[in-house]
């Protein structure tokens, strides 16, 4: 007989009234920070932690990657440094991407805060702000080199060079930019963005630089700088689909199975009866849908789930509370054990996952949902 999914390292089925349960891999995150850190040589390797830690928990994962080394963070929000800051050392930094919203400069400093000024507003409001505080406050500053979402034009470096009084009270800590297409190697892009950083760097004050985050880590030492930034490779994704996968998963999502039935041919599934059967199955319906965060579209391309060694297609749509699947082809008595299936496991990844519902790793770790219950495995992978 097959093995059956299980979660030895968590507590049982830990939640009899949940409907799946989320298992994150402390030790694998850990162990994907040591790779990346291992990959980039003299460049400091911070992490990205936004997103709640790409939706598995930043106060368990912080903690996690600054004893593996970490002692740089990234978040997008003013509102998720704060959350972290409680929960790494004082003397960790935490870089805030999206910067200060008018207004809101001194939370910064209270929370003890880098900004990263992509724009001469913000750079005039921590100006500013560093003058009514009478001292040097650091920040970082973003550069626009080809991806046209933040950070200062070409000709707003260009009057920063003309005008250095426009930095004045401002301690440069980084300067950094953002790789467009760093998942396709081969695109000609990464080459005029690293070039574009090296040339508006250097009609700035001088500053450590940094370009890459999880994808361009795995494009070379010349796309690393002075600090790197990786977030999904953290988290287990696949830095681009050119070559395997060298990192560890790090989460493993299976769903109960609440009932199961015989249907007949003819006989359809799930709202507007998309699927029908051909002929006698025997199908399963899951506790997961897409208020959890299992995509609707993941129906679409091939989506399953995994019992042991058995495949089990996804029938019809994909409900808010629910999924059904095929289990025709599992035995009776392999079935009759079964509590659960897998997800998200050993046999499918979060990229796979991804792939069928059309989308991205990213999203797919995104929008897990929070009804899951959830354990954290903290041995080292």
């Amino acid at each position: 007989m097959p093995d059956l999914p299980s979660f030895p390292h968590a507590t049982g089925w830990a939640a009899p009234g949940a409907g799946a349960m989320l298992e994150i891999d402390l030790g694998a995150i850990a162990a994907n920070y040591r790779l990346l850190n291992a990959r980039t040589g003299s460049s400091i390797c911070a992490a990205v932690v936004k997103a709640d830690a790409y939706g598995l928990g930043a106060h368990r994962v912080a903690p996690v990657l600054e004893q593996a080394g970490a002692n740089t963070f990234f978040v997008a929000h003013l509102e998720e440094g704060v959350r972290l800051r409680p929960h790494v050392a004082p003397t960790t930094r935490i870089f805030v991407l999206h910067g200060p919203m008018p207004g809101t400069e001194a939370e910064f400093t209270r929370h003890n805060l880098l900004p990263v000024l992509n724009s001469m507003e913000q750079v005039a409001g921590w100006r500013a702000h560093a003058g009514q505080m009478d001292k040097f406050l650091p920040a970082a500053l973003q550069v626009d080199t080809g991806m046209s979402r933040f950070g200062l034009s070409d000709a707003n470096v260009t009057t920063l060079a003309a005008n250095p009084d426009l930095l004045d009270g401002i301690e440069i800590r980084l300067v950094m930019s953002h790789l467009a297409c760093a998942d396709t190697p081969a695109n000609p892009a990464n080459v005029m963005q690293r070039d574009r950083l090296r040339a508006m760097a250097a009609r700035l004050p001088a500053a450590p630089l940094a370009l890459s985050a999880s994808s361009g880590i795995f494009l070379g030492p010349d796309y690393h700088f002075d600090l790197v930034r990786p977030g999904a490779a953290l988290y287990g994704l696949a830095p681009n689909e050119d070559a395997p996968n060298p990192l560890h998963p790090t989460v493993r999502l299976g769903a109960r199975i609440v009932q199961r039935r015989t249907i007949s041919a003819g006989d359809g599934v799930g709202y507007g009866l998309t699927w029908r059967a051909t002929g006698p199955a025997r199908i399963a319906t899951l506790g997961i849908g897409y208020a959890d965060g299992f995509l609707r579209h993941g129906a679409n391309g091939g989506g399953c789930a995994w019992l042991g060694d058995y495949r089990l297609p996804i029938l019809g749509r994909i409900s808010m509370d629910s999924t059904t699947i095929d289990v025709s082809d599992v035995p009776e008595s392999v079935l009759a054990q079964a509590t659960h299936v897998d997800m998200i496991g050993p046999r499918r990844s979060v990229d796979d996952v991804a792939r069928s519902a059309g989308t991205i790793g990213y999203e797919v770790l995104t929008a897990l949902g929070s009804r899951f219950h959830r354990a954290y495995l903290t041995q080292a992978a």
